[in-house]
């Protein structure tokens, strides 16, 4: 019988890299690099298709990359990118209905979030890429197709780019029901869908933007990151640029939750970047608190709560007395498996992968310095 694996994919500052451990969660091989020196914005699983991993790499010279492993990150190909035709020439599409002057149709600034399809398309994808925009393929990325319902919608003008830019770095689509979508841009906010993608609804009722001169308009606000539960898709968890909040009813309606929070009592807003949550919890989210003007962690240290919506409180699972220090947590950079009991994952802007295998009762280091870590997907053992 092979064995079983959990598989830690991290997206970082100079490549993308698979770490592998058994189900005790106590020993970890990091396995070779790929694309050394490259930025790698989110590197994910397609869990229809086993040791399928994809990676929006972003390279300061050729521009963005799209990669595949059909081998769990074994060797790797370069697939093609949105809005480059199907050659190695890595030449975007012109316009020249100008006359002499050839400008490019579009440009992306970076690639953002890889998102596989429901189950019943094994052969769809998503991608989300900076500025602003939504790309959908329906043969495993030979092609691609902008979505235009949300890359042209209505509410457009009222978009601004976060500080990161003007990306599109969360996409979720509802497990039970194929044609609900969701996706969150900063600083745009979050928009849902009830038709696969055909029509797009604002979905940031109840959200605050402190930055802007109006507290709650329909869109604007600088989403960082956003979950569904896992037994109950209805509920997703958000943490925004102002806040931490919870909806439960298909993001129609949000509720802030963080500011109850002792850590912030201290700070205007229960401000960061990443949420997660796991299956083997479910009515759970876990967030990992920053100070919003120095994007580093609060009271000198790592710390990880978790929200028990059902109990409507908070507890910490790491105080910042463990793991002492300045860290940075981007959007992407927390993950969970799927294993009973949870087993929990944080990345840092340093290079540190902190971990508990026991949904936060312990916690431990890979003894490995990474890069500075963009994104962490968990790929648990089937």
């Amino acid at each position: 019988m092979a064995e079983k694996k959990v598989r830690v994919l991290l997206g970082t500052r100079k490549g993308a890299y698979v770490v592998e451990s058994d189900s005790k969660r106590k020993s970890w091989r990091v396995g070779q690099v790929e694309s050394p020196g490259r930025e790698v914005f989110h590197v994910t699983s397609d869990p229809r298709h086993p040791g399928h991993l994809y990676a929006a790499i972003n390279d300061w010279m050729f521009g963005p990359i799209v990669k595949r492993s059909t081998n769990w990150g074994k060797t790797w190909e370069e697939i093609t990118t949105p809005l480059m035709p199907a050659t190695q020439e890595r030449k975007p599409e012109f316009d020249t209905s100008g006359g002499e002057v050839q400008r490019p149709k579009h440009a992306i600034t970076n690639l953002w979030h890889f998102e596989p399809g429901h189950a019943d398309e094994p052969e769809t994808l998503f991608l989300g890429v900076d500025p602003h925009m939504l790309f959908r393929s329906d043969d495993l990325g030979k092609s691609w197709v902008a979505v235009d319902s949300i890359n042209n919608h209505s509410t457009k003008t009222d978009w601004g780019p976060g500080a990161g830019g003007p990306c599109m770095h969360t996409i979720l689509i509802d497990p039970k029901d194929r044609r609900r979508m969701y996706v969150g841009m900063s600083a745009a906010g979050t928009f849902r869908s009830e038709n696969g993608g055909k029509s797009w609804t604002a979905a940031n009722k109840g959200v605050e933007t402190p930055f802007l001169p109006h507290k709650y308009p329909e869109v604007g606000q600088c989403v960082h990151h956003v979950v569904l539960d896992p037994a109950n898709p209805d509920t997703a968890y958000r943490q925004d640029h102002g806040g931490m909040y919870v909806s439960h009813d298909r993001m129609a309606n949000w509720e802030r939750i963080g500011k109850s929070i002792p850590t912030f009592k201290q700070f205007e807003d229960d401000f960061g970047f990443a949420v997660a949550s796991a299956p083997a919890l479910p009515g759970r989210a876990f967030f990992v608190p920053l100070e919003g003007r120095s994007r580093v962690t609060v009271q000198g240290g790592l710390q990880v709560f978790e929200w028990n919506d059902t109990k409507r409180s908070w507890r910490a699972l790491m105080t910042a007395t463990k793991i002492p220090g300045n860290y940075g947590v981007h959007r992407e950079g927390m993950n969970t498996d799927a294993l009973d009991p949870a087993g929990i994952y944080v990345g840092t802007t340093t290079g540190q992968l902190v971990l508990s295998p026991d949904a936060g009762k312990s916690w431990s280091q890979v003894p490995f310095q990474f890069p500075g870590i963009h994104s962490v997907h968990v790929v648990s053992p089937s």
